[in-house]
């Protein structure tokens, strides 16, 4: 069982940054693949980024709406996902989840087998 526990949210302005972390529990976190998801207010749960840096290799993606600007990073020897969130607009507003998935990471949420509880980005204008 995989636990995630997500911070580094708050309120910026626009052209800001802010850098998410996802903290993970348990020994095997080098076997999932990590992906970052955000929700806005009435909107469904959107993709943003995702990455499988394992043993077996692997690679990095992003939303077209995020390349660019964000970077997901997944530190291994620490248990922990990153999303480093550069030149931040007012349409980044949401809560953002980090999601965790055996072996591979995936742009489809339904794939994902364990989630966090979210953290809120407000980006002002």
């Amino acid at each position: 069982q995989v636990q995630l526990v997500e911070s580094g949210g708050g309120l910026v302005q626009a052209g800001g940054s802010l850098r998410l972390s996802c903290a993970a529990s348990g020994q095997t976190f080098s076997t999932y693949g990590m992906g970052w998801f955000r929700q806005a207010p009435g909107k469904e749960r959107e993709f943003v980024a995702a990455t499988t840096i394992n043993w077996s290799g692997g690679g990095t993606y992003y939303a077209d709406s995020v390349e660019g600007r964000f970077t997901i990073a997944k530190d291994n020897a620490n248990n922990t996902v990153y999303l480093q969130m550069n030149s931040l607009k007012p349409e980044d507003t949401a809560v953002y989840y980090c999601a965790a998935r055996y072996r591979r990471a995936s742009p489809l949420e339904n794939e994902y087998e364990h989630w966090g509880q979210g953290t809120q980005v407000t980006v002002s204008s």
